[in-house]
């Protein structure tokens, strides 16, 4: 949850185009449990308004002069880790063109992205989705971003998988199962025949992949196929509290901020690959 003990989640909205933050800010102050609290037209602005309002969320454009989003998301982020500002949830603003750089977005401690034309509904429950803990990711970039940017160094081809309902953002969002699942119809982990290997993942984050218990991992690929905490207990016959505590490990032993950085890195290791 927010670390904001008021009713009210607090808003800052970076994006170059006063048009786009005029139309989210109208959307957003619409709901009572919602507030715009500051603006800003480029990275480094919104740097110094995230600072300066302590926010519970910011929406981030990528593409802005001076600073761009993905910088901006490092610097906020870097303040938060060194205690000078309360942590944000960041959801990166994108257009298909943008898929290289909400990659990095990711990367660098975004917790999701959405297109900007998103319907407003959407954006709404994406907002509270994110500081509630979940992450959000537009599926149709998802897989674009999957079969151009990530998968081709992965050495798969074909389509990554897709999220079933892409119209509901959910727990744990990230590139979600077409129906099949990951481990196959036993529960069993892939096998070294299947698995896709990569040179994408560092010392650093293969030694924390290899500190994962084999239980931890299981649970890592349903998470990098979309499932919820709720589905994965389905899935793995486990109560929900069990479930949460698995993914409080993995994030945990993973250093991630949230699922969405445990997803880019289970498609780094290969753990989940095209077509499963």
């Amino acid at each position: 949850m927010s670390e904001n003990t008021d009713a009210v989640l607090r808003v800052v909205l970076v994006d170059d185009q006063s048009l786009v933050r005029a139309g989210f800010s109208m959307v957003i102050d619409s709901q009572p449990d919602l507030r715009v609290v500051g603006q800003a037209a480029d990275g480094a602005a919104g740097v110094e308004t995230v600072r300066a309002e302590q926010p519970d969320i910011v929406l981030m454009d990528v593409r802005m002069p001076r600073v761009d989003g993905i910088d901006a998301t490092e610097q906020i982020l870097a303040l938060a880790d060194s205690g000078r500002i309360r942590t944000p949830k960041i959801i990166v603003l994108t257009t298909f063109d943008d898929d290289d750089y909400a990659l990095r977005a990711l990367r660098a401690g975004a917790s999701g992205f959405l297109l900007k034309d998103t319907l407003p509904e959407v954006l709404l429950d994406s907002i509270r989705t994110v500081v509630d803990g979940g992450a959000v990711i537009a599926p149709t970039t998802t897989r674009r971003l999957l079969d151009n940017q990530l998968l081709p160094h992965l050495g798969g081809g074909g389509s990554a998988p897709t999220k079933p309902d892409a119209s509901r953002p959910t727990e744990g969002h990230g590139p979600a199962s077409d129906g099949n699942s990951p481990t196959g119809h036993n529960g069993a982990m892939p096998t070294e025949s299947n698995r896709v290997h990569t040179p994408l993942l560092d010392d650093a984050d293969a030694r924390r992949l290899a500190s994962l218990t084999p239980r931890e991992r299981e649970v890592l690929v349903l998470i990098a196929t979309g499932l919820s905490n709720t589905e994965i207990g389905e899935r793995l016959f486990l109560a929900q509290p069990t479930v949460k505590t698995h993914v409080g490990r993995i994030l945990m032993k993973l250093e991630a901020r949230d699922r969405v950085q445990a997803v880019v890195l289970a498609y780094e290791a290969g753990l989940v690959g095209p077509g499963q």
